[in-house]
C-alpha cells in the first residue's frame, strides 16, 4: 500500500464515523474548485460597479434579465468544463487545433482585447475601493500587484485555488448588506418572476453590459485550462460538474443581491458618478457597516479577478503557442506563461493609476466584452457540439438547442446596441 493510499484511507474512515449530514458537507467542499472560482471572479470590480449602476439607474427592473443570463451562464459554464475534462486541453488549444490559423488568432485577439481592459478596471477597482477606507490608491495597487504575483507564481495550483477559495468568500457581505438596506419583498420578488423592462437605450446598454460582465469570455477560458491544471478527467468529472453549476449559480445570485442592496439605497437616481458613491449611498438607509461591506467585497472581487483575469489569458496565448502552461510548473520551466501574465498584471495596474474616472472606464470595459462574448461564444458552442471532440459527451439535441438559443440571443443585443451606438456617432 503506498503512502497516498493510507492517508485516503484514513480520511475516508475518519469521514464514515461522521454524522451523514456533515460528511456530506465535507464531501461538497472537497469537489469545490474551478467551477466556482470562475464564477466568482465575474463578480469582479466590474461587474460589482455594473451591478450597482443598473441598481441605482433602474432599481429592481433588471432582476429578471438576471435570472435569464443565470441559465445561460449555467448551460456555457457547464460546456467548457466538460471541453477541459474530456479532452485534456483548455480552449486556447482547442480553437488551435479545430478551426484555422486566422480565426484561431482572431479569437485570442479578442480575448486578449477583452482582458487588457479589464484587466485595468480590477486594478482600478483595488485602489477605488482601499480610498473609501482612506488609503491612497499610489500604495494600494503596488501592494496589490506585488501581493497577487507572489501567490499565483511562487505557488502550485493546489496552493493557488486555494486562496482564491478563500477571497470568494468575501461576496458574502453583499447579501448582508442587502437585508440591511430593508429592502421591499414584494417589489423583488414582482421584477425576479416577471419583466419590468424599459425601451430605452439605456437600458439595453447596461442590459449588454450585465451579460458581458456575467458571461465573461476570460471566465470560460480560465474554467477549461483550470480544469485541465487540477487534473478532471471523464472520471471524475461529475464533480466538477456539480461544482461548475453550483458556482454559476451561487455567484449569480450574489449579483442579484447587489442589485437589490444599490436599488434599495439608491434605486431611480440615475447612473453613478463614482466607485465610492455606491458604497457611500448604503449609509444613510443601511448604516456604516453597509458601506464598509460593500467596499470590502468590492476590494476582495476586484484581488480575485486580477488574479484570474491575466491568468486566462496566460493560459489562452499559452495553449495556442503550445508552450507549457500550468500553475504547478515553475517560473523557469514556464517562463513563456508566466512572462504574459506578469506583463498584464503590470501594465494593467500602471494604467488603473492615471487619472480618469473609474466607472466609466469599467462600465465601457463591460459593454465591449458584451461586444466580444457572442464571438467567443460560438467558438465554444461549435467545440461542445462536435463529436470529433467530444465524442458522446458532446452536446445532446435538448442542451445543443438551449445552449444555441443563449449565445443567438447575446449575440442579438450584443447586435442592436452595436447598431444603436454607430447611428448615434453618425
Amino acid at each position: 500500500m503506498s503512502a497516498a493510499d493510507g492517508v485516503g484511507g484514513r480520511v475516508r474512515r475518519r469521514r464514515a464515523r461522521l454524522p451523514r449530514w456533515l460528511a456530506a458537507v465535507f464531501g461538497f467542499l472537497a469537489i469545490l474548485g474551478p467551477g466556482l472560482i470562475s464564477a466568482n471572479a465575474g463578480n469582479d470590480a466590474g461587474g460589482i460597479i455594473t451591478y450597482a449602476s443598473a441598481g441605482s439607474q433602474f432599481g429592481y427592473r433588471m432582476l429578471f434579465l438576471m435570472v435569464l443570463i443565470t441559465v445561460a451562464l449555467v448551460v456555457v459554464q457547464e460546456m467548457c468544463a466538460r471541453l477541459g475534462a474530456y479532452t485534456g486541453q483548455g480552449l486556447g488549444a482547442l480553437i488551435r487545433e479545430q478551426f484555422p490559423l486566422r480565426s484561431g488568432a482572431a479569437a485570442m485577439v479578442l480575448l486578449f482585447i477583452a482582458n487588457a481592459g479589464l484587466t485595468v478596471s480590477e486594478f482600478a477597482g483595488i485602489g477605488a475601493s482601499m480610498e473609501i477606507f482612506g488609503v491612497s490608491r499610489y500604495i494600494a495597487v503596488p501592494l496589490a500587484l506585488a501581493g497577487i504575483w507572489a501567490v499565483t507564481v511562487l505557488g502550485n495550483y493546489s496552493w493557488a485555488e486555494r486562496v482564491f477559495l478563500v477571497m470568494g468568500l468575501v461576496f458574502l457581505t453583499y447579501p448582508i448588506a442587502a437585508f440591511l438596506g430593508h429592502p421591499g419583498a414584494g417589489a423583488v420578488f414582482s421584477n425576479l418572476l416577471w419583466p419590468h423592462f424599459l425601451h430605452s437605450k439605456a437600458f439595453l446598454l447596461l442590459a449588454v453590459a450585465l451579460i458581458g460582465t456575467t458571461i465573461t469570455p476570460y471566465m470560460q477560458f480560465y474554467l477549461a485550462s483550470a480544469v485541465v491544471d487540477k487534473g478532471v478527467t471523464p472520471k471524475t468529472y461529475k464533480g466538477e460538474r456539480i461544482d461548475t453549476i453550483n458556482g454559476a449559480i451561487l455567484s449569480d445570485v450574489v449579483s442579484i443581491f447587489i442589485i437589490i442592496a444599490t436599488a434599495a439605497a439608491i434605486g431611480g437616481t440615475g447612473p453613478l458618478s463614482d466607485v465610492g458613491q455606491a458604497a457611500a449611498a448604503l449609509r444613510p438607509v443601511a448604516g456604516q457597516a453597509a458601506s464598509q461591506l460593500f467596499a470590502i467585497g468590492l476590494l476582495g472581487a476586484a484581488l480575485l479577478a486580477a488574479t484570474v483575469v491575466p491568468l486566462s489569458t496566460a493560459y489562452a496565448i499559452a495553449e495556442t503557442a503550445g508552450v507549457e502552461r500550468s500553475l504547478s510548473r515553475k517560473l523557469r520551466e514556464a517562463p513563456f506563461f508566466y512572462g504574459i501574465y506578469t506583463v498584464q498584471l503590470v501594465v494593467g495596474a500602471a494604467v488603473a493609476l492615471l487619472p480618469g474616472n473609474a466607472v466609466n472606464l469599467v462600465i465601457n470595459a463591460q459593454v465591449l466584452n458584451g461586444f466580444i462574448t457572442p464571438v467567443l461564444l460560438t467558438y465554444i458552442l461549435i467545440l461542445a457540439n462536435r463529436r470529433s471532440v467530444l465524442g458522446d459527451a458532446a452536446n445532446g439535441p435538448i442542451f445543443r438547442a438551449v445552449a444555441t438559443l443563449c449565445v443567438t440571443v447575446v449575440g442579438l443585443l450584443s447586435a442592436v446596441v452595436l447598431v444603436q451606438t454607430v447611428a448615434g456617432w453618425l
